[in-house]
């Protein structure tokens, strides 16, 4: 049965970006002598989807970031903003979260790791995550781009685990309650 994960970071407000989008509040946090299991996390993953906003803000990173396929979901989102070099590695998708995911169990996927702020919550309304990795960054930024949106009923979450970094990130692990 195919999976859909999340691994993200966010404010300690609750926001994965400032409204226009920037994330160097994070970039800045990041430590490279601290692990925080992300290469951990990603060998576990088959496949990754993500939204149009996602995959623009890493589209012209070199070295490309991901190790896995990924999907771009969107309705308006062409194949002829994929730079050449990411041909065969990206794709896009109009697919709704259940039709995609329908189709990546189709193609033999298994494990999806879902990002992007709007995807995630899409997915979570959908009853697609079976569990989300959220480290929580030592900085308030007020307002932004939240990670959770509204929902038509609660989302029961089980705790599975907490560690604290010393750079003073902390990363809980939950599981969606059946």
């Amino acid at each position: 049965m195919i999976t859909g994960h999340v691994f993200i970071a966010t404010s300690l407000d609750g926001f994965i970006a400032r409204k226009d989008g920037d994330i160097a509040w994070l970039l800045e946090r990041d430590d490279p002598a601290e692990d925080h299991g992300y290469d951990a996390f990603i060998e576990t993953i088959d496949i990754i989807v993500m939204g149009r906003g996602t995959f623009e803000k890493m589209r012209d990173v070199r070295p490309w970031f991901y190790s896995r396929p990924v999907v771009v979901l969107s309705t308006t989102f062409n194949g002829r903003e994929i730079p050449e070099d990411l041909v065969g590695k990206v794709r896009v998708s109009d697919k709704s979260p259940e039709r995609v995911m329908e189709m990546l169990e189709a193609e033999g996927y298994r494990r999806v790791y879902v990002d992007g702020g709007q995807v995630i919550q899409s997915f979570l309304r959908a009853g697609l995550i079976a569990e989300m990795v959220i480290t929580q960054v030592p900085v308030l930024l007020g307002e932004g781009r939240s990670l959770f949106g509204a929902t038509s009923s609660d989302i029961p979450l089980v705790h599975k685990d907490t560690r604290s970094f010393a750079s003073g990130l902390v990363q809980s692990r939950y599981e969606i309650a059946t």
